[in-house]
């Protein structure tokens, strides 16, 4: 039997489902239980960990005057990560290992806070000069209460 070329990617599938989540929340103001359910089967474990940053309001879209930007999303430990939606990257271990490497997962809890951020319309917003954007981008990771 020869497969279709039309049949759904896992990226469609996940795609299709946070449009979905953008509509009901903003017909609801929240997410029902059949939307959380998809997103624990479409996204395994990030999912829940995705939506626990949602509701800590982890996320935060930096902006510059020259219309760059890019996410901040503080992870459950405190450390801050950076995020680029739109070319999907995220600075943390968890996505270097799991989704570049061993290619497990589609993406990290941090990139899918992001995603049901953008559909849900919660985050903070702040407004950096491009240059403190560049030093955003360039700077290392620190630990937290680190002070290199």
């Amino acid at each position: 039997m020869e497969m279709s070329s039309e049949l759904p990617t896992l990226s469609m599938v996940a795609e299709e489902l946070l449009k979905k989540v953008k509509l009901i929340y903003q017909q609801l103001s929240q997410l029902t239980d059949e939307l959380l359910l998809a997103l624990k089967f479409v996204f395994g474990p990030a999912a829940l960990q995705a939506l626990e940053l949602v509701d800590r309001r982890a996320v935060t879209l930096v902006n510059s005057p020259s219309g760059r930007s890019l996410y901040q999303v503080e992870g459950s430990s405190g450390q801050v990560y950076h995020c680029l939606s739109s070319c999907l990257y995220c600075s943390c271990p968890a996505f270097m290992y799991s989704v570049l490497r061993r290619n497990d997962n589609i993406l990290c809890k941090h990139i899918l806070a992001v995603y049901l951020c953008q559909a849900m319309g919660v985050f903070h917003q702040l407004t950096v000069t491009d240059k403190q954007l560049t030093s955003l981008l360039l700077a290392k990771d620190k630990e937290p209460g680190s002070t290199a």
